[in-house]
């Protein structure tokens, strides 16, 4: 029993990842850290010493949503422990719980219990990073904000911020490519008005003037995910370099096949075909990802 409870962490395996050598075992089984703090050890702190993390990756809170904790609060008490680190005598520094920490003071409490950590100041980025991800909803820019952060603050590439946050590579590319959209969209997918479905099919026209035409009849249509997608891949779809008429057999069939490639693989492609019968089949392609993606369809088939 004593062992199990050793092991026992309040934060999960992957912020105590982040602490890796850090902390070690007493002879009677407790977790401490280099300080001889015990981390998992809750201790009452008076909300007026802990600081706001500066690392925080979430800028807007829910002012309804925060009340409700609030009211919670006042019949439960907090639930889980927030987590701070220790910067001097009277005061400390939020690590995680920005949430519980603010409902706490519109609830009146004088006191919360808290873990108190060692972590320098890339670990609170990751640590923030992660505990936000993990426990609250963040909207989508949100996330690409912090995973962009994370790798410049911190000096990770593509592959290292993924195993860090537990996503794939691609996955956290999706999200970083979101911030090349204008501002307009990305506030409207902060703000819900459209999906990360919606923002991954409007990031792939690169004419702003038509990109910023098809979001503006997403919001004035309700555009499904799939209208959208429909919506860009008519738009992507190049004409013919065919000296015929556009309605001859010839142009028909190669029209034909490039929408059918097309949607085969998920990309725009374009065919152009010479008056001799020579032509050429062009793929586009938006990331390595895409590409690795194209080369694996091309050698299944």
């Amino acid at each position: 029993m004593e062992e199990k409870k050793g092991k026992k962490s309040g934060l999960g395996r992957g912020l105590m990842a982040i602490l890796g050598g850090n902390e070690m075992l007493t002879p009677d089984g407790n977790l401490v850290n280099s300080s001889g703090i015990l981390p998992n050890t809750i201790s009452e702190i008076s909300v007026n010493q802990i600081e706001t993390n500066p690392y925080q990756p979430r800028n807007d809170f829910d002012q309804e949503a925060l009340a409700e904790l609030s009211d919670s609060i006042k019949i439960h008490g907090i639930i889980q422990p927030i987590t701070v680190r220790k910067l001097n005598e009277q005061t400390y520094q939020l690590i995680s719980g920005e949430r519980r920490l603010q409902a706490s003071k519109i609830a009146g409490l004088e006191t919360i219990p808290a873990y108190i950590r060692t972590a320098n100041d890339e670990q609170m980025i990751e640590m923030a990073l992660i505990e936000n991800i993990q426990r609250q909803d963040l909207n989508p820019i949100e996330i690409a904000l912090g995973y962009q952060r994370l790798m410049e603050e911190c000096n990770l590439i593509l592959e290292d911020l993924g195993h860090r946050v537990g996503k794939k590579r691609a996955t956290v590319n999706n999200y970083l490519r979101l911030l090349k959209l204008p501002p307009e969209i990305q506030q409207s997918l902060k703000q819900g008005k459209i999906s990360m479905g919606h923002a991954r099919a409007l990031i792939t026209i690169d004419n702003p003037i038509h990109q910023f035409s098809i979001y503006q009849k997403v919001i004035q249509q309700d555009l499904s995910v799939r209208q959208v997608e429909e919506f860009v891949r008519n738009l992507n779809q190049p004409k013919t370099t065919s000296t015929k008429t556009n309605n001859s057999p010839q142009d028909v069939h190669i029209r034909d096949i490039q929408s059918r490639l097309g949607k085969h693989l998920n990309t725009k492609v374009q065919i152009n075909q010479q008056n001799d019968g020579n032509g050429e089949i062009r793929l586009k392609y938006y990331s390595l990802d895409e590409l690795n993606r194209l080369i694996d369809i091309l050698e299944r088939d």
